[in-house]
């Protein structure tokens, strides 16, 4: 006998990373930014008109596109925005991914994307990173109906170059790719100016890293006029306001602040830096990151008892039990005085385990 149940959706799930609510906390798991927004932004919150809330922000979020657009030295018509890049990147799911052929991306990568895949019917093959855990071009070759690929990837913090971006969309000529730039402003290379030349090449980015705005969710892609009209199309068939009023204005002014962007991006890049050599010291392998987080592992210490131990001293990072990468613990980079408990809180764990 059928009942209602059996018109459930049966799906699972994205599953982000813990949020504890215990206090003095070192939360460097969800690989947020641990710096404020931009003063100029913090300045728009304080001195917002919350009266204005009654209308209904701007439908196509126009001045934040025209401030992309001057910011990225492209078209506003080749600018779309969204609540986030995870909406940006469903709706672009949604959009170009409508074929029959499967799309490819890489089997370690955001796990979102098999979700999406999931919820949306739409086939996917894998493609396996290679011993290094770098994403082999020649992969993505075969016929498929769509390719996406993190740059630089996540969870394993490894970025590509130009040459290897040129590569996937040579190979590609007929389906649409998108490079997922979610933590490139750490040292990746962008693809933004390669939409130029490639009419099928989508790329996405997001407020949430490096810009400090994750609690806002601030989402943007940068492609042909084309695509950007396919999927202003699709989101007009499903929320036309996507994008609040209060984002928009904090979004403005947060990409107009250029100084106080690249201050906190350097500081996250050269704390990165100072932990990655401290980790090396104590014996770790850690990857060559170019995002706001690394990825360790060491040859004589489980990373789950690792991560479970650190949990008990309240220093939160993450673990992923999957295959390939059951050995490794992912850590977000915090201010210097996070990261100074966090190495503090390693050396216990590796004296107390010797």
């Amino acid at each position: 006998m059928s009942t209602y149940q059996d018109n459930f959706r049966k799906i699972t799930p994205y599953v982000p990373g813990e949020q504890s609510k215990e206090k003095d906390i070192v939360k460097i798991n969800a690989n947020e930014n641990p710096y404020p927004p931009s003063p100029k932004a913090c300045k728009v919150l304080k001195d917002f008109n919350a009266e204005s809330l009654r209308f209904y922000p701007n439908a196509n979020a126009t001045v934040l596109k025209e401030v992309l657009a001057k910011y990225y030295g492209v078209g506003v018509q080749n600018v779309f925005v969204g609540n986030g890049s995870d909406d940006v990147l469903a709706l672009a799911f949604q959009s170009f991914f409508c074929s029959d052929k499967p799309i490819a991306y890489p089997d370690i990568t955001y796990s979102f994307y098999p979700v999406w895949c999931d919820l949306f019917g739409i086939p996917y093959v894998n493609y396996p990173l290679d011993a290094d855990f770098r994403i082999n071009p020649e992969d993505y070759k075969a016929a498929n109906g769509g390719v996406v690929l993190p740059n630089p990837n996540a969870p394993t913090s490894l970025g590509e170059g130009e040459q290897f971006v040129r590569r996937i969309m040579d190979y590609n000529p007929d389906s649409v790719v998108i490079i997922d730039e979610a933590y490139v402003d750490f040292g990746g290379y962008s693809s933004v100016p390669l939409t130029k030349e490639y009419g099928n090449l989508l790329v996405t980015g997001t407020f949430s890293k490096s810009r400090s705005l994750a609690g806002l969710r601030i989402g943007f892609a940068i492609g042909s006029a084309e695509l950007i009209s396919v999927l202003e199309a699709v989101k007009n068939s499903y929320n036309s306001y996507t994008v609040d009023s209060l984002a928009i204005a904090m979004g403005i002014a947060s990409v107009e602040d250029e100084e106080y962007f690249r201050s906190t991006v350097n500081k996250v890049i050269a704390t990165r830096k100072r932990i990655t050599d401290e980790l090396r010291t104590l014996g770790f392998e850690v990857l060559d990151s170019q995002t706001n987080f690394i990825m360790a592992t060491h040859s004589r210490y489980s990373m789950k008892d690792m991560f479970e131990y650190l949990k008990t001293k309240k220093v939160f990072i993450r673990y992923f039990s999957l295959p390939r990468i059951e050995k490794y613990v992912r850590i977000t980079i915090g201010t210097d005085k996070e990261m100074d408990r966090f190495i503090a809180e390693v050396r216990n764990f590796l004296e107390e385990n010797k």
